[in-house]
């Protein structure tokens, strides 16, 4: 007789079915997994031994062989300990044959018969759910997978020996209840930062359109500071928006005690970190740091410092709002709609923006651009909001704090969104929530320009070189900066404000002539070729040899051209 138990596997942040079929067979004893299980799941024949051994019951010496279909999905983790162990004393007649009918099992088992945590607990359950079934899962768990549904049969145990007297009906398991994990106290706020009012405002305005933000500024300016309050004027997660990330923290592993937050992601990665860190991927194709900040704000300080491969892997990410990771034997597809904002110094000593500073390393523009360019342009081309973020002056820290704070700043931003939101329910596309995440015809829709308007953003497309990229994430801000005001139409000081926002520096606009540095070697006059000699003689330099000699010969032809002109001066004296 073949005893079976469903449980999942994982494809990204979908629970796909897993049906275990456990034999106990008559002949050598001996105990098989089968269907193509990772190392993980082969070592369950271990731990399962132990966990029943230790709740009092033992194997049979018989031939038990352990089928996880279908055989052609690779099965990976733990979570097929419980499942195993429960089918085993189905089999064995240590709880009823029927019992298991109708739920989906997932736990790990420890050696003394405890059920341990496991990641991708609320995705199984909301799989289980869509197919009319119940779970059973750790009771570190319960609360988790509480959220999938109100009517759904939850049972949560956290040993075998609980869930054997469970089925049996002397000790009855309580539905776990849904937690929610409360907010921390010492949250930052905005009214920390002093100065920086046109930072703060560009902090706004990303936030309530969802776009992505470069600041460029000196050590100390506070551009980690700004980072880590944007959280803080963000509006909660919807319900949609809670499940999705709840979903994918779960298979990462990251909820906490079971309780999910209404509070946005944020995500602030080393710059050390790989390809597979930033974007997912792994031998288990986990989800990486761009899909941990879905919904939420993926922030990137030091951002040249990163590796320029792994910071190219962001632009389908940022694109798509998704992450395709390929294997050789299966694709997982992960969520990754974020907020990029990046922080960075003007130059490698960060200070090439002071005035009067020399850098050592050569010009400061050239020190600059070199640092700078580190960033593709392609990359660039993807964010909305250049700004600079200028050192903040003695005279700024000895005023008292700014009376507008994070709250008041977050109003105006879910005013913003509710307004964006109701606009793309109306226009048949409730999916929406964001001017970021409008393309195409729909946002030329949203975001039409009048005849000054249009004007404006000819001259700018042809001013700053704006590729149709450009020419749209300018639309996307100015349709935002709109909101903002509260305004049915962007007006001209919108799109102007959305240009500014574009405009970084990064070479002369179209049109401005820059001053070249003087070549000396056009020089003629035996006054700039005497500096420059003694220059190159105090300096001990041979090429000062060469100007010496060039020196030396021009003296000379002015000596003749001056004795032959008193020569004549002598003649005609004397005549």
């Amino acid at each position: 007789m073949v005893q079976r138990v469903a449980t999942v596997a994982f494809e990204g942040i979908e629970a796909r079915a897993v049906d275990v079929q456990v034999q106990v067979a008559p002949g050598l004893p001996a105990f098989n997994v089968v269907g193509l299980p990772d190392k993980a799941v082969s070592e369950a024949r271990e731990r399962v031994r132990a966990a029943l051994v230790a709740s009092g019951l033992a194997l049979p010496a018989r031939r038990i062989t352990v089928n996880l279909a279908p055989a052609d999905l690779p099965k990976e983790g733990s979570h097929y300990d419980l499942p195993i162990a429960l089918g085993l004393m189905a089999a064995i007649g240590a709880i009823p044959a029927d019992a298991l009918s109708g739920f989906t099992v997932l736990g790990e088992l420890g050696l003394d018969g405890s059920i341990a945590a496991v990641a991708g607990v609320l995705p199984a359950a909301i799989g289980a759910n869509a197919r009319g079934e119940g779970l059973i899962c750790p009771g570190a768990c319960g609360a988790e997978a509480a959220w999938a549904s109100p009517e759904m049969e939850i049972v949560a145990a956290a040993s075998l020996i609980q869930l054997a007297n469970h089925f049996r009906g002397t000790q009855v398991l309580a539905r776990p209840q849904p937690k929610v994990r409360e907010a921390s106290d010492a949250l930052v706020d905005l009214k920390d930062i002093k100065g920086q009012e046109s930072a703060k405002r560009a902090l706004e305005v990303a936030a309530a359109g969802g776009h992505n933000l470069l600041m460029v500024g000196p050590p100390g300016a506070g551009k980690s500071m700004l980072a880590a309050r944007l959280p803080t004027i963000l509006p909660p997660l919807t319900p949609a928006e809670l499940l999705e990330v709840s979903m994918i923290a779960s298979v990462a592993g990251e909820i906490e005690g079971g309780a999910l937050t209404d509070r946005r992601p944020f995500r602030a990665p080393h710059h050390s970190a790989s390809m597979p860190a930033l974007v997912g991927g792994g031998l288990r194709a986990r989800p990486g740091e761009v899909s941990l900040a879905h919904h939420g704000v993926l922030f990137l300080d030091e951002l040249p410092e990163f590796q320029p491969q792994v910071l190219d892997s962001l632009r389908q990410p940022l694109e798509i709002g998704e992450v395709a990771i390929a294997r050789a034997n299966h694709r997982v597809t992960y969520p990754a709609r974020f907020m990029l904002v990046g922080a960075m110094n003007p130059c490698r000593c960060g200070r090439a923006s002071e005035p009067g500073f020399a850098c050592k390393r050569g010009a400061n523009a050239r020190c600059a651009a070199d640092y700078q360019g580190r960033l593709s342009g392609p990359l660039i081309d993807r964010i909305d909001l250049h700004i600079e973020v200028p050192a903040v002056t003695a005279a700024d820290l000895i005023l008292p704090p700014p009376t507008e704070g994070s709250r008041e700043v977050a109003t105006r931003v879910a005013r913003a969104r509710a307004m964006q939101a109701e606009r793309f329910a109306t226009l048949g596309l409730p999916q929406l929530r964001t001017n970021a995440h409008a393309h195409g015809p729909l946002l030329e829709e949203v975001s039409r320009p009048d005849a000054n308007g249009l004007a404006l953003l000819r001259d700018a497309a042809d001013a700053m070189r704006l590729s149709a990229r450009g020419y749209h994430r300018v639309l996307r801000v100015a349709r935002t900066l709109a909101d903002l005001d509260g305004a049915d139409k962007v007006a001209r000081a919108s799109r102007r404000g959305a240009v500014l926002s574009r405009a970084r520096r990064r070479g002369s606009p179209r049109g401005v002539k820059t001053r070249r540095p003087h070549n000396r070697r056009s020089a003629t006059s035996s006054t700039r070729w005497l500096s420059t000699l003694v220059k190159m003689r105090s300096a001990r330099c041979r090429v000062g040899k060469m100007f010496s000699r060039r020196l030396t010969r021009l003296m000379r032809r002015q000596i003749d051209v001056a004795v032959s002109i008193a020569s004549a001066s002598d003649s005609v004296a004397k005549r």
